[in-house]
């Protein structure tokens, strides 16, 4: 069941919200110990909580779309008086007096807030193979990673423990996720969903955004989340658009890129098959599917490496005395950022600016363009190196190919299903738009969920 779906029984008095909220406690109780999928459960709470929902609607107040429906948050979203990890032991004791601006939105929109999900170590890796509190894993196959940072979050929603589970994107850990889950997830352009009261991993990178069961629920999710908040000097002052598509989308006359250069190079078979398909089905819509040639995005993803690594060791360079803390993987890229010279990052930035000029005229001929989201489909738990086409790459670097230079640049980018590979292992579809363009990306998405369907497959139990 969407959001919409559950909605509609909401308001049509047919389901409440405290039953929807003790399904979903239940699937959680009996999901949580194979899928490891959150990390923080406020089970009392949250039943408290639909019962207000229920005695509101009742009463003939209305919140709007959220209004009932339980949700998630991942564990870098501070929440009075709840546990707010970010999935270290440096903040395992920590509880937060005070709320998000995401949190702050969302429960003025009347979500039902189920609990924390798990994630990979301080938002800094693609596997969510935590060494402290244990690995997410996959609900399509528990021996698989459910990628990463927002592992718990996307393996809630998939497994249906949530009907929407807040992420954060500094290199792809929203859109990956998504992909290997077979959800959708959406990362905004930067600015348009505060920051206020997220734990960071990078100053200039993080996005924060949710990952739901459909394109229209992230829109829902969005049209709540987006606007100004005086709180994050990066918050943006654009308008608030509509962003939820009509039932019926039409795409005619859509320009759609489809990149020649880089985007399909060193991926599997089944993943181009899968995403090129679906520039077919956007064809036979009547979108205009054209061939584009996208700036180096190599070097764009050596930009954000490299901006990342910084800014990364900056904000953590106050816990180096407690380096016994961090795991391996976490603690020797932030001993890798550490040595970067300052000249380094500084020609980072500049090149920053000259590569987002660099797309920003490709998007003047083009509405969006689609790519594969991640090269591959979810690995084994475990699996630090890939083969694609007789090629070994690491699989953290392989697996953010495609989304990395994304935030670099800033631009609003969604995964939405469009597959599965001949293992039954799911395939994501990136669509990127111009800046503060959400609308545009959601109703092309919105056309191909509607066509294709592959969103309403659930994992096997």
């Amino acid at each position: 069941m969407t959001i919409q779906e559950a909605g509609a029984a909401l308001r049509a008095r047919t389901v409440s919200s405290r039953e929807l909220t003790t399904q979903c406690l239940q699937r959680i109780e009996s999901g949580n110990p194979k899928w490891n999928a959150f990390l923080t459960i406020v089970a009392e709470q949250a039943l408290a909580d639909a019962a207000a929902a229920d005695t509101a609607l009742a009463a003939g107040t209305n919140r709007g779309p959220l209004h009932g429906i339980p949700i998630a948050l991942k564990d870098v979203f501070c929440t009075k008086g709840i546990r707010t990890t970010c999935g270290s032991l440096l903040f395992k004791d920590h509880v937060p007096d005070y709320n998000c601006a995401v949190a702050e939105r969302l429960s003025a929109a009347g979500a039902i807030l189920l609990g924390k999900t798990h994630m990979h170590e301080l938002a800094y890796g693609v596997t969510s193979n935590n060494p402290h509190f244990g690995p997410v894993r996959n609900p399509w196959n528990a021996e698989c990673v459910p990628g990463g940072s927002s592992g718990g979050s996307a393996a809630a929603v998939s497994a249906g423990m949530a009907f929407m589970a807040m992420g954060s994107d500094t290199g792809g850990s929203i859109r990956v996720p998504a992909a290997f889950c077979n959800t959708v997830g959406l990362k905004p352009t930067y600015g348009r969903v505060s920051r206020h009261g997220v734990m960071p991993l990078d100053f200039s990178l993080d996005h924060m955004g949710p990952l739901t069961r459909s394109v229209r629920d992230a829109a829902i999710c969005l049209q709540v989340l987006a606007g100004r908040d005086e709180r994050d000097e990066t918050s943006s002052h654009a308008a608030i658009d509509e962003y939820v598509p009509e039932e019926v989308v039409s795409i005619k006359g859509l320009r759609i890129g489809v990149p020649e250069n880089f985007y399909f190079e060193h991926v599997e078979a089944d993943v181009e098959r899968a995403v090129r398909g679906m520039a077919r089905v956007a064809s036979e819509l009547g979108a205009r599917v054209e061939p584009v040639t996208v700036p180096d995005v190599a070097s764009l993803n050596a930009v954000g490496r490299v901006i990342l690594l910084s800014e990364a060791a900056a904000v953590f360079e106050n816990h180096s005395d407690r380096r016994s803390k961090f795991g391996a993987d976490v603690r020797t890229l932030f001993d890798q950022g550490a040595l970067l010279p300052a000249t380094d990052y500084v020609n980072a930035q500049r090149l920053r600016k000259q590569f987002r000029d660099q797309f920003l005229r490709l998007f003047s001929t083009i509405d969006v363009m689609i790519t594969p989201c991640a090269p591959t489909v979810a690995k084994r738990i475990g699996e630090n190196k890939i083969s694609i086409g007789g090629v070994e790459e690491d699989f953290r670097l392989a697996t953010t190919r495609l989304v990395r230079g994304i935030n670099v640049l800033g631009f609003p980018a969604i995964s939405i299903p469009c597959g599965f590979d001949s293992g039954g292992m799911p395939i994501g579809l990136q669509m990127v738009g111009r800046p503060f363009e959400e609308r545009t990306v959601l109703r092309a998405a919105a056309a191909l969920e509607d066509a294709t369907g592959f969103h309403k497959r659930i994992p096997p139990e």
